[in-house]
This record gives structure tokens, sequence and C-alpha cells, in this order.
């Protein structure tokens, strides 16, 4: 029982802490205003090595060259979109995680609408074509058909005989 309580709180410790980033405490910076914003930016943008994963979060060798320039733009005076600007300059839009919505960018930010409006309309059609051409393929019964199921509904109602 002594076990499972340790291993309890060893995982709600576990769980419980906050997140690590791979800022090195050599790169903090003494102002903790431009700290903050660099580490807003850092999360902002993407590690060219892990591509998936912002700079603040990864420990590549180029994800802590590009908090460093990042936090001496910042250390120089230079505003968040100045900072934005200078790394889009020199690496392209691909260095922001979320790229900005541009001439260049139109495709990626208006094709995913624009399937999921399309699919929507597509399923829509679908349906309503179901519908409508279920409507057309119920035949009628002529007039035979119907004497012979009244006939079968009546024989079925009937109680069995003893």
């Amino acid at each position: 029982m002594r076990r499972v309580l340790s291993l309890a709180v060893l995982a709600m410790l576990l769980l419980g802490s906050p997140t690590a980033h791979a800022v090195q405490p050599d790169e903090v910076m003494s102002d903790t205003a431009k700290e903050q914003r660099a580490r807003a930016l850092s999360r902002e943008l993407r590690c060219m090595v892990c591509q998936n994963q912002s700079i603040d979060d990864s420990d590549a060798p180029l994800a802590r060259d590009l908090r460093l320039l990042v936090r001496e733009r910042l250390a120089a005076g230079d505003s968040d979109n100045q900072v934005l600007d200078f790394l889009v300059a020199r690496y392209g839009q691909f260095v922001l995680l979320k790229p900005r919505f541009e001439r260049q960018t139109l495709l990626l930010w208006l094709l995913p609408p624009v399937l999921l409006l399309g699919g929507g309309l597509a399923l829509w059609w679908q349906v309503r074509r179901r519908s409508q051409r279920g409507a057309e393929v119920t035949p009628k019964l002529t007039a035979e058909e119907e004497a012979r199921l009244a006939a079968l509904m009546a024989a079925e109602q009937q109680p069995p005989a003893s």
C-alpha cells in the first residue's frame, strides 16, 4: 500500500509540474519584461531542425542560436514585429509557426475552409440526391398485388384454428 501511495505521489508531481523549456540559464535576460517578450517570440518561431517545435521547446543548436538572436535584437531595442520581420527576411515565412496572411500564403490560409465548405456542399448534394432517388425508386403496387397483400394481412390477423 505504501508503494502504491508513493507511486501516486510521484505521478502527481510529474504530471503537475510545468513543462520544461529548452532555454538555458545563460540565455535568460536580466530584464524580466524583455525576457517575457523573448519567450513569447520564441513560442511563435519554428525550429528549423525539429520543424514542428518552437525554438522555445527545442534543444537543437540552431534553436539556441535563434533564441540568442531574438534576445540580441530585443536588447538592441527592436520591437516584436521588427524581430519577426528580421527573422522572416532571413529564413522566410517557414520560420513562423503561424504564417502571416499575405499573398504568398493565401492558399495556405484559404484552402482548408474552402475544402471544408466544398466537402459539406458535396455531402449535402449527395444526401439530397439519394433522398430524391429513394422517393422515385419506390414502385407502386398493381391492383393484383394489393389484393394479394390485403389477403395475406387478413389471414395473419385471424387467430389460428385449434
